[in-house]
């Protein structure tokens, strides 16, 4: 009798331990498995990181939305085709329209088409900081969205994580390299004869003349990059700031870049010519000595974007030493 229990404990103890052979077996085989599947998502995936937020994408961006005209100048100067863009008018703004021909069009800047977007099966989305709450959480529930900076100071970030989606970093670090060497040699040039100028960029939209802070729009070409003097105006603007005719006389900058799009100014389309013939304008020093730009870029360009700038400079430097 007490040689079976004997026996039947030692049977039990042997297919205890047994189970417990299987069982982590099964534990290691389930463990390897999905340290095999963590790996295999890990290189069908990469990690984009952007002013201190981390976004995973596909490791193979094929279909990038540009949902943002900052995005679309940037794809244009990287030569990334986006699957998506956005329209001007019904169709692929001008300046951009020969880099991002076959995009299909998904919507204006202020509210792209979800539908449209959704219908492209993007990997990723580049909106804008410029978008409500509600549009960045009506995209984010597509595909990932990045919130394309539209402060001019973050071009370089805007432009290294759109290169990274793409796998075009190689040439993200020559367009930084080249613009850097070229604003360099231009302020040369530039910054002694103006040392004492008053430089303006305005931008006329809705008929009224705007003004933007040092580090906005076109602003920082002028005066980080060319190292002109940020006049007193610009130094207490915080954000885009109507100024009046009046207000710019008592700046009475030496020269103004204007920027006037059509688009902008539907309901006032001859702003631009009424600006020039008024004879508070006309009395200004700029005025006088010829020194008012209109249109030196587009003037649908953005300002803080890598096309914006490389274009920009060339084209403030060409006006600024004639």
């Amino acid at each position: 009798m007490k040689k079976r229990w004997l026996f039947g404990v030692t049977a039990a103890l042997t297919l205890a331990l047994a189970g417990c052979g299987d069982q982590e077996a099964e534990t290691e085989k389930t463990s390897a498995k999905t340290t095999e599947e963590a790996k295999a998502t890990e290189a069908e995936t990469q990690k984009i990181s952007y002013l201190g937020t981390d976004y995973t994408i596909p490791a193979k961006a094929d279909s990038i939305v540009a949902a943002s005209l900052e995005a679309m100048e940037d794809a244009a100067v990287l030569g990334i085709k986006p699957t998506g863009v956005l329209e001007i008018a019904g169709e692929i703004p001008a300046y951009l329209a020969e880099d991002l021909e076959g995009a299909k069009l998904i919507g204006d800047k202020r509210a792209p088409n979800a539908e449209a977007v959704l219908a492209l099966d993007p990997d990723v989305i580049v909106g804008t900081s410029k978008w409500s709450d509600g549009t960045m959480a009506e995209m984010n529930k597509i595909q990932t969205t990045l919130p394309y900076s539209h402060i001019s100071t973050n071009w370089k970030e805007n432009l290294t994580a759109l290169a990274q989606m793409a796998g075009k970093e190689d040439e993200a670090e020559k367009i930084i390299a080249d613009y850097q060497a070229k604003a360099e040699s231009a302020k040369a040039q530039v910054k002694d004869k103006l040392a004492d100028k008053t430089v303006l960029m305005i931008r006329v939209r809705g008929g009224l003349m705007y003004i933007y802070p040092a580090n906005t729009y076109l602003n920082p070409v002028l005066y980080d990059d060319l190292g002109l003097t940020v006049p007193k105006i610009i130094a207490d603007t915080k954000a885009q700031a109507e100024i009046t005719l009046e207000t710019l006389a008592s700046v009475n900058p030496d020269a103004i870049f204007l920027q006037f799009e059509e688009s902008e100014n539907a309901d006032a389309p001859d702003a631009l010519k009424d600006l020039q013939k008024n004879p508070i304008f006309s009395s200004l020093t700029a005025a006088k000595n010829k020194q008012v730009f209109v249109n030196t870029i587009d003037p649908l360009a953005q300002g803080g974007t890598a096309w914006s700038k490389v274009k920009f400079l060339d084209a403030a430097v060409e006006h600024l030493i004639q």
